[in-house]
C-alpha cells in the first residue's frame, strides 16, 4: 500500500496542474457508467451521508476524448456528446471515498514497496507541506496513509483555488465539508482563502467560507465580479481576525461595513472595528465617495489602501479617509482623474506614516498638491507621479529639499520636468534606487549627468523617448556600474 497504488487511484490525476483538475475538470465526452466511488455534485449531499470518509477535489480527466464521462452544460443540465468538442471545459466538483478499502485483497498479495513508503510520516508531512491544493488532493488518492496524512489539519491553514471554468462555490463548500469533519461545522485551521480569477466564484461560496472559517485572516478574489457587497459583509462580520482583503476587480463591490444595508452611513455599532490592514479595490468602478467614507469609518487599521481607477471618487473622499485611517503607509491613486490638489492636502494630514504614494495620472495635480505632501510627509520612499503634467521643477524642488530618503521616484510623461529639477533631487536625494523619466522632453545629458555622479546607488533609469545623448548615457553606465538603463537611442549599446 502506499505510491505503488498511484496507478489505480490516481489514474485520472494526469492532466492541469490547476485545481480545476482536481475539483474536476471535464470536457463533453460520451457519457458512460460513471466508477462507484464517485459522485457529482448533484448528489453532494447524499455522497457525504453514505461514504464515511469523502475526499474532496478529485480528477475527470479534461484532455483527453478517448475517455468518456458525464459532462454538465452551462445551466448545470447533463448534455451528451460523441466526440471531443472544442466548446469550454466544463468543471464538476466530484466526491471519493477513502481509498484502500475495495483492493485490500490484491495488495495482500504484493510485498513490493516503493522507497517512498520507507519514509516516516513527519517526513511525509513535511513533503506534503509544500504542495498547493490540488497536488495535495491527487496525493490523497495514492492510498489510505497517504489520505490520512493529506488530509492532517496542518496542512491546510491556505486553500488556492485556480481556473476560470472552475465551479468555485462548488469547490470551497466540498473542502470546508472535509476539513469540517473532526471540528462540526468549522474549520478552525483555516486562514488563507485565494481564488483570484475564479470568475464562478459567487456570493454562495463566499458565504460558506464566512460562516465555516472563523479564524480566516487572509482573502483575496481578485477577478470574481460576481461578488456584492452582501458576500463582503458576511464575511467581514463573521471573521473577526481578517486583515487581508483583496477585491480588485470585484465591479459590484460599493462598501465594506459592519452594516448590512451599504446606503445606511452608520457608525461602527457599539465601537466594533473591522481589522482589516491591508486593503485593495483596484478597478472597482462603481466606488464612491459615501462609500469610502463608510470604509475608513469601519476600518480604521488601515495600513495599505489601493485604489486605483476608482474613477469615481474625488477629494472629498481623502479627506474622510484622512480622518479616520491616520495609519495608512501606503496609499494608491492611480488614476483617479477627479482627484486633485485639494485632495492631496488631505492625503498629506497623513503625515509622518505615509511612505509609499501613486497619483499617476491624476491630471489635476500641480506643485501646489506636491508641497503639501513634500512638506508633511518627510518619510515618503516611493512616489508616482507619471502623467501629472502640472508638475514643474518648482515642485521637484519642494519634494528633494524635504523628502531627503526617497528611493523611487516616477515622473515620466511630465513635460515641465527638465534638467533643474533633476539637479535638485540629486543634490538632497542622494539614496536614490529607481528614477523614470519616460518622456520627458525637457530632459537632456546635463540632468543625467548630475543624477549619475550623486547617486550612485542607481538601479534603475528609465529614459525613453528622451533627447539624451549617447555620452551622457555612457556617463551613467561609469558612475552607476549596478545601474540598469532603459532607453530608445539606438547609438548607445
Amino acid at each position: 500500500m502506499g505510491a505503488n497504488n498511484g496507478k489505480q487511484y490516481g489514474s485520472e490525476g494526469k492532466g492541469s496542474s490547476s485545481i480545476s483538475s482536481d475539483i474536476s475538470s471535464s470536457t463533453d465526452h460520451t457519457p458512460t457508467k460513471a466508477p462507484k466511488n464517485v459522485a457529482t455534485t448533484e448528489g453532494l449531499d447524499s455522497s457525504t451521508r453514505t461514504l464515511s470518509t469523502p475526499s474532496p477535489g478529485l480528477i475527470l480527466p479534461s484532455k483527453s476524448s478517448s475517455l468518456s464521462s458525464p459532462a454538465l452544460s452551462s445551466n448545470g443540465h447533463e448534455t451528451n456528446s460523441s466526440s471531443s468538442s472544442s466548446a469550454p471545459a466544463e468543471t464538476v466538483a466530484v466526491v471519493h471515498p477513502q481509498p484502500g478499502t475495495h483492493t485490500r485483497s490484491r495488495q495482500s498479495k504484493s510485498h513490493h514497496h516503493a522507497p517512498i513508503d520507507l519514509l516516516p510520516d513527519h517526513t511525509l508531512l513535511q513533503i506534503f507541506s509544500h504542495l498547493p491544493t490540488n497536488q495535495l488532493c491527487r496525493c490523497a488518492r495514492v492510498c489510505r496513509r497517504w489520505y490520512n496524512l493529506a488530509w492532517d489539519p496542518r496542512l491546510w491553514s491556505t486553500v488556492r483555488l485556480t481556473g476560470e471554468l472552475l465551479h468555485a462555490d462548488r469547490a470551497i463548500r466540498v473542502l470546508t465539508h472535509r476539513l469540517c469533519q473532526d471540528t462540526p461545522n468549522v474549520c478552525l485551521t483555516l486562514e488563507t482563502v485565494v481564488a483570484n480569477g475564479c470568475k464562478r466564484l459567487t456570493d454562495r461560496g463566499l458565504h460558506v467560507v464566512a460562516q465555516c472559517c472563523p479564524e480566516l485572516r487572509h482573502l483575496e478574489v481578485a477577478g470574481c465580479y460576481n461578488i456584492s457587497n452582501e458576500a463582503v459583509f458576511e464575511v467581514v462580520s463573521r471573521c473577526p481576525n481578517l486583515e487581508h482583503l483583496n477585491l480588485s476587480g470585484c465591479s459590484k463591490v460599493t462598501c465594506i461595513s459592519l452594516t448590512q444595508e451599504a446606503s445606511l452611513q452608520l457608525s461602527p455599532l457599539h465601537g466594533q472595528q473591522i481589522s482589516i490592514h491591508y486593503l485593495d479595490m483596484t478597478d472597482c468602478f462603481s466606488l464612491e465617495d459615501e462609500g469610502l467614507r463608510t470604509i475608513a469609518s469601519h476600518c480604521p487599521r488601515l495600513t495599505h489602501l489601493y485604489l486605483r481607477r476608482c474613477t469615481r471618487l474625488t477629494d472629498e473622499a481623502l479627506r474622510h479617509l484622512a480622518l479616520h485611517c491616520p495609519s495608512i503607509r501606503e496609499l494608491s491613486l492611480s488614476d483617479c482623474r477627479l482627484v486633485g490638489d485639494f485632495g492631496l492636502r488631505e492625503v498629506a494630514r497623513l503625515e509622518g506614516c505615509l511612505r509609499y504614494l501613486s497619483v499617476a495620472h491624476c491630471t489635476r495635480i500641480t506643485d501646489v498638491g506636491m508641497r503639501y505632501v513634500a512638506r508633511y510627509c518627510p518619510r515618503l520612499r516611493y512616489l508616482n507621479a507619471r502623467g501629472c503634467e502640472g508638475l514643474t521643477d518648482h515642485g521637484m524642488g519642494h519634494l528633494a529639499r524635504s523628502c531627503p530618503k526617497l528611493k523611487s521616484l516616477d515622473v515620466g510623461k511630465c513635460p515641465l520636468v527638465s534638467d533643474s529639477g533633476l539637479e535638485q533631487l540629486a543634490m538632497y536625494c542622494q539614496g536614490l534606487r529607481r528614477v523614470s523619466l519616460r518622456a520627458c522632453e525637457s530632459v537632456t545629458g546635463r540632468g543625467l549627468k548630475a543624477l549619475a555622479a550623486n547617486c550612485c546607488e542607481l538601479q534603475l533609469l528609465n529614459v525613453q523617448d528622451c533627447e539624451v545623448s549617447p555620452e551622457a548615457l555612457r556617463f551613467v553606465r561609469r558612475h552607476c556600474r549596478r545601474c540598469v538603463i532603459e532607453h530608445t537611442n539606438p547609438a548607445f549599446y
